[in-house]
């Protein structure tokens, strides 16, 4: 009997490029890629535990598709161009950083960057050279240089970006309050206008200095404060 190829059994196959590209984007916007969204808020948990309203949850989607989630779809779209132009993702990474003031929003991105980094050298180990460099990538980072890999385009990128961030605040809206799961699912359709709006926004970023500088304060407070809370369901 002929024995399997080293590489073709569950634990050592890798996921070839040369399928359509959406379906790779399809992917990575699965809540049951093991990349540790599930323990992931969005920052809601610590929004609601300071005085946000749920009925607020959908204006609350709106100021991070304006703001936090511009930040990371454009590191995404800006660490894709820097991998197909051979430049350093470090540059890109430092930016990101530059942008995202929280120290516990960076420390949490950068975790689900190690997460992402396990799923990649399963999956995609031929992706993983361009990140050598950085120490702890950003999970936007990481997620540009995949999407460089497998041939994902800059505005599909950007929009599963922007799509994948209110996915996580939604379903974590549902562990947090007592909620309809209709009645998320409608913040989810009315939110994909501005999905879109953010994903053209940021569609055609290639150096890491066009990357959108916009500060979203009141979020990043929430952020600390979460850091040193000892009872919570999510990390941030």
């Amino acid at each position: 009997m002929t024995e399997p190829a080293a590489d073709a059994g569950p634990t050592g196959a890798h996921a070839s490029p040369a399928a359509d590209p959406e379906l790779f984007l399809l992917l990575l916007a699965d809540a049951r890629l093991p990349v540790g969204g599930h323990t992931q808020s969005g920052t809601l948990e610590a929004a609601l535990a300071h005085g946000l309203s749920p009925d607020d949850v959908p204006g609350y989607l709106r100021a991070r598709l304006l703001g936090v989630t511009r930040v990371e779809a454009g590191t995404a779209v800006a660490a894709r161009a820097a991998v197909l132009a051979g430049a350093a993702l470090a540059d890109v990474d430092a930016a990101w950083a530059a942008r995202t003031v929280s120290p516990a929003l960076r420390d949490a991105s950068r975790q689900q960057g190690r997460a992402l980094m396990m799923v990649v050298e399963r999956l995609w180990p031929a992706a993983l050279p361009p990140l050598a460099g950085i120490a702890r990538p950003a999970r936007a980072t990481v997620v540009g240089a995949v999407a460089a890999h497998v041939g994902l385009g800059a505005a599909s990128l950007a929009r599963m970006v922007a799509y994948d961030d209110v996915q996580t605040v939604c379903a974590a809206a549902l562990k947090l309050a007592p909620l309809d799961p209709f009645v998320v699912t409608r913040w989810v359709a009315a939110a994909l206008p501005a999905v879109d709006e953010a994903a053209r926004a940021v569609a055609d970023v290639t150096d890491p200095a066009d990357v959108p500088a916009v500060a979203a304060p009141q979020i990043e407070a929430w952020a600390q404060a979460h850091a040193v809370t000892s009872r919570r369901l999510f990390r941030a």
